[in-house]
């Protein structure tokens, strides 16, 4: 096993990304222990002493971190930063599937066809936690328990996706919005942080490609709010001033909705 005492170099088998700027000699790296901090599992279990250790590596914005069709050999943790996964379909347009953020795993759609179908991009600097699929397997014979708990953390993430494709079949775009909001909160809240007031980091087009709605919708809602004291919105940085109006939303009021169509036109 890897020592975390002297990080070895990552080979990272039929990686077509080049470009992507995967850092092949890791400096950082975190136990077993430490992966399970970062994906708020409480283990009871010792842990520290196994032998597992798990590289770091860092990327910048706009660079991938896997592409669609490459082999999956690795799962990957969000240490640090915010990504969007997606797919391209054949006339180059894009679908934004989620948004991985501290402590979320992805990667997992590729266990099925042994590749990746979407891909992940780095929205901000990030630092990622690799794990290679077979250091996964290899924890699931030793620690039963654990592995068990990880497949937990997988399954949230399938939870939160079929939400999202159940509100896309019936809410509002009001609506939509609202819930992404909330959903954001709720996940900075998670990850220690406000969830009052935060930044988004992904853009107004890549809302709405995640929500099935125009540019245009999100920045028409998204100002609506505002004028209603739902939110206060400066560029990117929101503040939730009413969760309970969001949570609760379903369509705008009539003079309010007529406005934001107005300012469509």
């Amino acid at each position: 096993m890897l020592s975390m005492q002297e990080p070895q170099a990552v080979q990272i088998e039929s990686n077509p990304c080049s470009e992507s700027g995967l850092q092949r000699t890791g400096k950082l790296w975190s136990s077993l222990s430490d992966v399970c901090k970062i994906l708020r599992i409480a283990h009871r279990s010792p842990l520290a002493d196994d032998g597992f250790s798990f590289q770091h590596v860092q990327f910048k914005e706009g660079q991938r971190i896997h592409t669609a069709g490459q082999p999956f050999n690795m799962l990957y943790i969000v240490n640090s930063g915010f990504l969007k996964s997606l797919m391209i379909d054949e006339s180059g347009n894009e679908q934004v599937l989620s948004f991985p953020m501290k402590g979320d795993l992805f990667g997992i759609d590729g266990i099925h066809s042994k590749q990746y179908p979407s891909e992940t991009v780095a929205l901000s600097s990030c630092d990622i936690v690799m794990i290679p699929f077979k250091k996964f397997a290899a924890i699931g014979r030793i620690h039963p328990g654990l592995e068990t708990e990880i497949y937990g953390v997988m399954s949230r993430e399938l939870v939160r996706e079929q939400a999202m494709v159940n509100m896309l079949g019936s809410a509002s775009a009001e609506a939509r919005v609202a819930r992404f909001l909330v959903s954001l909160a709720e996940r900075f809240s998670a990850m220690g942080y406000s969830g009052k007031d935060f930044n988004l980091r992904m853009t107004r087009h890549d809302i709405g490609s995640y929500l099935g709605l125009t540019l245009e919708t999100v920045s028409r809602t998204l100002s609506a709010f505002n004028e209603l004291g739902l939110i206060t919105v400066d560029q990117r940085a929101i503040g939730i001033k009413d969760m309970d109006a969001l949570e609760s939303l379903h369509r705008l009021p009539a003079p309010a909705r007529r406005a934001m169509l107005k300012r469509g036109n």
